[in-house]
């Protein structure tokens, strides 16, 4: 445990902390486990101030977590907020995954998720602030990768004709869903932004808890949902580069989707619409920022060889050509669900 640990801990009114570890599996945050004489728990973090901007966050952070606990909806506990640190109440008998491997750990996502927008549906004013703005406009994305193939920094625009041949198949998709919210067809709702199992935990009997509230901001509930088609129906990891191996499972795709419509009643028709072509509409967004961060240099997502991010955008377009086969099959589930 370091000073500035102990004073942060103390401040909160902790002064029996006995053992201050490393904990869990995130890149972005430093997350610590306390352990104290009492046998009360805490995860204690450090948010990343080079991402965020910490008192923005403090701001959702905090009015989320009070609303959900005014409503007597389970969720994360702060215990303690001096930026950059705060404090959490630990989840005790609740465990998490990093992948999913059976089609019931999808429906669980599908549930926690739509629960998760449901309880906060009805959030009073003000709007939340954007943590990070335009994250999911999917044409802001695109000026992007164009940006960084115009510079092309690195020399590798011409390794990569055919993924750009791809991205030029899909532009005329790429601003639907901003469109509808344009218009008004598709409503502005709270949104967590980073829908993955991995941040659902869930105790014995089935209760889920929605964890890491750091991208929880406006957006649209369709973006929420085709991450959840992106991560929790791949076959394969995002950075597989044998792409016979990169698919999405129908069967986890049917039982994502029950979990969701279980609990998302409050979805409008335009959003049930989309469901299927959000989940086509976040892969192909994050493959072309894949792509990007590849043209760039590799500066922003952390790589573990030269062509890692070119692998991972390939990977995410092939997972978009296997949900556009699949997308008669995957809109009549949806039907048959709602």
């Amino acid at each position: 445990m370091t000073d500035e640990q102990k004073k942060v801990l103390e401040a909160a009114g902790i002064v029996d902390a006995t053992d201050v570890s490393r904990y869990g599996s995130g890149h972005i945050n430093e997350t610590y486990k306390v352990e104290t004489a009492s046998g009360v728990r805490y995860i204690l973090q450090r948010v990343n101030t080079t991402i965020f901007d910490v008192d923005l966050l403090k701001t959702n952070v905090v009015r989320v977590t009070e609303f959900l606990k005014s409503k007597g909806v389970k969720s994360l506990e702060v215990v303690g907020y001096d930026n950059p640190w705060r404090i959490y109440k630990f989840l005790e008998g609740y465990t998490s995954r990093d992948v999913v491997s059976e089609p019931h750990q999808a429906y669980d996502v599908g549930r926690a998720f739509a629960k998760f927008q449901n309880d906060l549906a009805d959030i009073p004013p003000p709007r939340l602030e954007d943590i990070i703005p335009k994250f999911h406009d999917t044409p802001n994305r695109l000026k992007q990768l164009d940006d960084a193939a115009a510079k092309d920094v690195k020399g590798r625009l011409k390794s990569v004709a055919a993924e750009m041949a791809f991205v030029d198949s899909w532009r005329k998709n790429a601003s639907r869903i901003v469109d509808l919210m344009a218009a008004g067809e598709i409503p502005e709702r709270v949104t967590h932004n980073d829908t993955k199992i991995n941040n659902v935990m869930i105790d014995a009997n089935g209760e889920a808890v929605v964890i890491d509230l750091d991208t929880t901001m406006p957006g649209s509930a369709l973006f929420d949902f085709g991450d959840m088609v992106r991560t929790s129906t791949a076959a394969a990891a995002e950075d597989e580069a044998d792409l016979s191996k990169v698919f999405a499972k129908r069967e986890y795709f049917e039982a994502l989707a029950k979990g969701y419509l279980e609990g998302a009643k409050f979805l409008n028709e335009a959003e049930r619409a989309n469901l299927v072509f959000s989940g086509k509409l976040a892969t192909f967004e994050v493959g072309i920022r894949f792509l990007a961060d590849y043209l760039a240099g590799d500066v922003y997502f952390h790589t573990k060889y030269d062509d890692h991010n070119l692998v991972r955008a390939r990977n995410q377009f092939q997972m978009v050509r296997s949900l556009e086969e699949q997308t008669a099959d995957f809109e009549a589930i949806v039907k048959g669900l709602s």
